[in-house]
């Protein structure tokens, strides 16, 4: 089957720099979400997106209002899907969230759609059933600022067609990603695999009382030469996604260790509103953080 239209649900950090991507690289992308007002914001972010692209990846500015008019802007569910052939969700991390999202969309989609989950965390096969059509369902999951972090994981689980397997890897190829195909289930799959424990443990450091963020991440900065450490990421992944890491992965192990990061993130951090550079704090104060300045480590 060959792709040309596809959905993105969700229009976070993450689902508005696919379907802007995906878009660049000539697709025909509807982007969902469930108020208007979101989409608004979405349509801001891409322009945001624009000097970024100019800049790293040497996009003209031809191009990116060509990309930009390729994107529809939908909250009716039905309208976005009706003639999709490969759709990404990237909703909140909750594992309930995305069944009952996914038991609505089985009965709107056409029978060729391709569903794939951007799931940073869950495995397909929690909710592969969910989706009513479990062979054409697998997990295609991006890096923040995909556009020069341009690795594309493929995951599938036990019931995925290997011929479906194949077509998103290809999709993916044909948006400038460096393809990473997973044999095995992997809660994190390789990136965060190595990415989350990085981060909690700057985390437990922190809670802990061991040393402060700038201080952690100045070791870690000048050590190995980083251009960003552990808390510095955090605030750019965002809070909220940390917290439902943490939220995810206490579930999923029943580990109290998940559940005293779960707890300090959102006593912290959540509840206070410091989502990181989104509300401008977190670890960090924004715009100018602390990292930023030429003096940082020294």
């Amino acid at each position: 089957m060959k792709i040309k239209n596809v959905t993105v649900f969700g229009s976070g950090v993450l689902g508005a720099q696919i379907a802007f991507h995906a878009a660049y690289h000539g697709y025909h992308v509807t982007l969902f979400d469930i108020k208007e007002e979101l989409l608004e914001q979405a349509k801001l972010k891409f322009e945001q997106f624009k000097p970024m692209y100019q800049q790293d990846v040497n996009a003209t500015l031809t191009d990116l209002d060509a990309a930009v008019s390729r994107v529809s802007f939908t909250a009716d569910l039905a309208v976005s899907v009706k003639d999709a052939d490969l759709t990404i969700e990237a909703i909140p991390e909750s594992i309930q969230i995305k069944k009952d999202f996914y038991i609505k969309l089985s009965h709107l989609a056409p029978a060729k759609t391709i569903f794939c989950t951007n799931s940073s965390t869950l495995l397909p096969s929690q909710f592969a059933d969910e989706t009513g059509r479990p062979e054409r369902f697998l997990a295609l999951h991006f890096a923040n600022y995909l556009w020069k972090n341009n690795v594309a994981e493929i995951m599938g689980h036990s019931g995925t067609d290997p011929e479906i397997f194949g077509e998103v890897v290809q999709f993916a190829k044909t948006i400038g990603m460096v393809t990473i195909p997973i044999y095995k289930e992997q809660p994190g799959y390789v990136m965060n695999s190595l990415l989350v424990p990085w981060l909690m443990a700057g985390l437990d450091l922190y809670r802990n009382g061991v040393a402060d963020a700038e201080f952690i991440d100045k070791t870690w900065m000048k050590t190995l030469g980083a251009d960003l450490g552990p808390m510095a990421m955090a605030d750019l992944v965002g809070m909220a996604t940390a917290y439902n890491v943490t939220k995810s992965y206490a579930e999923l192990t029943g580990d109290e260790i998940w559940e005293k990061r779960r707890d300090f993130v959102k006593e912290n951090f959540i509840d206070k509103n410091k989502l990181g550079i989104a509300t401008g704090e977190g670890f960090y104060k924004y715009p100018n953080p602390a990292y930023q300045d030429t003096d940082f480590l020294k």
